[in-house]
């Protein structure tokens, strides 16, 4: 089943949302005929059960759809849109059409900076001190950011809240660790290709042993951060574990750094010019990095979790705590 959802979000992908596409909606292009794809195979609603006319899969099912989708650049909230449907339906509110995507700081005034996917989505389900609430979306200010689909929106204050105490950041930072993960190994297979094609001196530039070096670094870096993602997304149930998600957006994070300024030094003054695909890539790990908390926020989460622990070390902290 894994693998169906997968291939048929990877054909969808390569005829709506191809990098020119990609490009035109960042630029504020419509990107309506992409999610209505999306809408009619269905997998927005992957995570609800099927008791509300959802597909039922769990957290493991959709992480190599959520991997796709990082990997393609995909310009609108696909994998925030499947927990925001699956969390309204446990809660037996009505699942809205339409995109949607996550807001974890909303101020007193139910304004919120830098939202992700906030020019593309159409919804947003904003984190309450006891729950969540469903808004429309205002309203958008472009953010000045790498992701240039974030924005700072100003929210109509929600008629109704849903009593159901959620770790929403923890919730959605595993989405974008899900997806940097997709967007890693893509990098990292950009970089390998190109290198085998690139000629100076005779020959490829990846039978440099330097660059080979460099390569075999960034590749250590990239499939870290896929465990850790994975890992993430392993556990029974609708939410992920906090700790694990904090975790998989913390290493993520840590290797967007440095396999994004590997890739660019292997493909030199030529990849960071807008015209080529990698830049696409590139500028959005950068943004999801910040996206929920960045690298900082979630070391110290996973810190303060270790101290907390009473019995036994550090040892039988990962044990106990990340391993089932």
């Amino acid at each position: 089943m894994t693998d169906l959802l997968r291939d048929a979000l990877e054909r969808l992908f390569a005829s709506q949302a191809s990098p020119a596409q990609v490009r035109a909606i960042e630029d504020g292009g419509d990107a309506g005929p992409l999610w209505a794809a999306i809408e009619e195979g269905g997998f927005g609603h992957a995570l609800v059960p099927e008791s509300a006319d959802g597909a039922g899969l769990a957290l493991a099912d959709v992480f190599p759809t959520l991997m796709a989708a990082g990997a393609q650049a995909l310009p609108v909230p696909l994998g925030l849109t499947m927990l925001a449907r699956a969390l309204l339906a446990e809660a037996g509110e009505d699942v809205p059409e339409g995109a949607i995507t996550i807001a974890t700081d909303p101020d007193a005034a139910w304004r919120c900076a830098g939202l992700p996917y906030a020019r593309t989505a159409s919804w947003a389900l904003l984190a309450c001190p006891d729950g969540f609430a469903l808004a429309p979306m205002g309203d958008v200010a472009p953010d000045a950011g790498q992701d240039r689909l974030s924005g700072d929106v100003a929210f109509a204050k929600p008629a109704r809240r849903v009593a159901n105490p959620t770790d929403l950041r923890a919730m959605a930072a595993s989405v974008l660790a899900a997806q940097m993960a997709g967007a890693l190994v893509r990098v990292f297979e950009d970089t390998i290709r190109f290198a085998n094609e690139r000629v100076q001196f005779g020959k490829p530039i990846g039978k440099f042993q330097a660059i080979q070096q460099q390569l075999s670094v960034m590749a250590e870096q990239v499939f870290a951060a896929r465990m850790a993602a994975e890992l993430a997304f392993s556990g029974p149930g609708l939410r992920p574990d906090p700790l694990r998600a904090a975790i998989a957006k913390a290493r993520a994070g840590e290797a967007a750094v440095r396999a994004c300024a590997t890739a660019h030094a292997v493909h030199g003054a030529m990849g960071i010019t807008e015209e080529f695909d990698l830049q696409l890539l590139t500028r959005r790990l950068h943004g999801w990095r910040l996206g929920y908390g960045a690298d900082g926020y979630w070391h110290a989460r996973v810190g303060q979790a270790a101290l907390a622990e009473t019995s036994g070390g550090t040892l039988d902290f990962i044990r106990t705590r990340l391993m089932y």
